[in-house]
């Protein structure tokens, strides 16, 4: 399957069939096999960040499904999960006889003119999100032409999509998209796509030091301290995901006393991201402008993984967790 990933770096429509593949085999969070399916997804993002960025969400959208009771045949094709707000975009779920429509504009819509379907949230009659099934090949569905113009990422754009009376199937009721455990562990699956990233990264920056002392020009200690950091914060928080996987596998799924899974989302998510820039810093301030203007490959990671990252909200995620801090919810 790396191999594969590899092979196709780039090829959205390709990657899409490699994620589709893995769909069907590939564990589900919260099944006694977490650490395994995060340990595939940052691998994956190790070989390709743009790879990682779209098998996590088609495989979130498989988990999402199967925790709501999908069965296996309602799943085919290939998923997004479209759950962003956005000014002037609101998205509206309507009864109409015994079924749901949807009317509106959704954005940060990642390929969406590849996808067959997406589980999608939207504003409900009772003034509640709920998240829903939709085939986005239906004739009430438009896709703006974004204006991409990002360096990173460049073969994922992100739009808004336009939803004029589209059927829609419920995945759960009002709130259940948000308030069950899958939503913070799919949080962390994206976490584990970054630090994949960032693994990679450094594994560059190893690679660079060996090629210029086998051409005589041995590492300074300045080199070997940023080489030296880059392993210990790595090295850490690989542990700390594997250690969060095992609590996530052995029932901590549900909130317990003095911790719950979205406060550890926001320490997984939050601990990640924090390395993942300081990663990029170091190993950029170190090799110079030279890589980035002539190695494609490590431009590109550099690139893909630093508009990645993004979707952590920094401080504003660090106070969610210090309000649940300051509630009590914290294990320490």
């Amino acid at each position: 399957m790396l191999d594969a990933v590899s092979s196709a770096a780039g090829d959205a429509p390709a990657l899409l069939a490699l994620a589709r593949e893995a769909g069907t085999s590939w564990p589900k969070p919260g099944q006694g096999q977490t650490g395994l399916l995060w340990e595939l997804l940052a691998s994956v993002a190790s070989v390709d960040v743009g790879a990682g960025r779209i098998f996590e969400p088609h495989l979130d959208a498989q988990a999402i499904l199967a925790q709501s009771g999908r069965p296996m045949d309602e799943r085919g094709g290939a998923w997004g999960v479209f759950a962003a707000e956005g000014p002037g975009t609101r998205l509206e779920a309507q009864a109409d006889g015994d079924g749901i429509l949807l009317s509106g504009a959704k954005p940060w819509c990642s390929l969406a003119p590849l996808l067959d379907r997406a589980v999608i949230t939207a504003h409900t009659e009772t003034g509640a999100r709920a998240a829903f099934a939709v085939d986005l090949r239906h004739h009430g569905v438009t896709c703006e032409v974004p204006g991409w113009v990002a360096r990173g990422l460049r073969e994922i754009p992100s739009g808004t999509v336009h939803f004029s009376r589209v059927p829609a199937v419920p995945v759960g009721g009002d709130d259940w998209y948000f308030s069950r455990p899958g939503f913070a562990w799919g949080g962390m699956g994206v976490a584990a796509c970054w630090l994949g990233g960032a693994v990679a990264v450094a594994r560059d920056y190893r690679e660079s030091l060996h090629a210029a002392a086998g051409n005589g020009r041995e590492p300074d200690q300045i080199a070997l301290a940023a080489l030296g950091e880059a392993d210990r914060t790595l090295t850490s928080t690989l542990q700390y995901l594997g250690r969060t996987a095992e609590w996530i596998d052995g029932g901590g799924g549900a909130r317990e006393a003095g911790r719950s899974a979205w406060s550890e989302a926001l320490r997984v998510r939050g601990t990640v991201a924090a390395v993942v820039e300081r990663v990029l810093s170091l190993v950029s301030t170190n090799r110079g402008p030279g890589p980035l203007a002539f190695d494609e490959p490590y431009a590109k990671r550099m690139a893909d993984l630093a508009l990645y990252v993004r979707q952590h909200h920094g401080m504003r995620d660090d106070a969610q967790l210090g309000r649940l801090t300051l509630g009590g919810d914290q294990p320490w």
